[in-house]
């Protein structure tokens, strides 16, 4: 299939390749790269993604955890940022891109966060996810793949929810801790919540950049 042997449809990896690819294509100009994570994308798009938009955190775990939605937005974004449009997958990666934006407009909460369990309204305000839904948005209206008179409000109503997080010792605060993959809702939900995580840490920075990005 030609795909690298770390694929085990979790959607954790998402950002973890298509983040080192994206780079090694920036600073090479090697397509090799940018096609290898394109095509990676588009397998874990056809296999993960859901009606809805959403992805369960992997085949056998039908929960929409947070941050793994927050590492294929992510992903998305920062492979969108690079990919030459004439890619055969470009379309279809902006597709399903495009379709999990539309569809975390309706979960944001009224705070601007999202949620541990993003569909679960007893789930508690995760900021890691919140950071990086925030940066797919940014990046997303920036770039003129959204809407922003749309996205442009959601992405600021994120951005302001998340910065109420950070504490006097700037450290973010309900940061989910590393989470392996599990077939149980209430596993999802008793997750701790961490300070200073650098889940949550680095969603922040990026949203700062992507703001500053011409």
């Amino acid at each position: 299939m030609g795909l690298t042997w770390q694929t085990r449809l979790w959607i954790d990896d998402m950002y973890m390749i298509t983040a080192l690819q994206a780079q090694a294509y920036r600073v090479t100009a090697n397509e090799t790269y940018i096609n290898r994570a394109a095509k990676e994308m588009v397998f874990y798009l056809d296999e993960l993604q859901k009606p809805n938009g959403l992805f369960y955190h992997a085949p056998d775990v039908p929960f929409f955890w947070g941050r793994g939605n927050g590492w294929m937005a992510a992903g998305m974004a920062e492979l969108l940022r690079s990919l030459p449009k004439k890619n055969p997958y470009y379309k279809r990666i902006m597709e399903g891109y495009q379709l999990m934006m539309s569809s975390l407009l309706k979960h944001q909460s009224e705070e601007g966060t999202w949620r541990q369990l993003i569909n679960d309204d007893a789930s508690w305000p995760e900021t890691s996810s919140t950071g990086m839904f925030a940066y797919a948005m940014i990046t997303g209206v920036k770039n003129g793949w959204l809407d922003k008179t749309i996205y442009g409000p959601a992405a600021r109503k994120a951005w302001l929810a998340l910065i109420s997080y950070i504490d006097d010792n700037d450290d973010i605060q309900n940061v989910c801790e590393g989470t392996n993959k599990k077939n149980n809702r209430q596993y999802y939900l008793d997750r701790k919540r961490i300070t200073g995580d650098m889940h949550g840490q680095a969603p922040i920075l990026w949203c700062a950049a992507a703001f500053l990005r011409d």
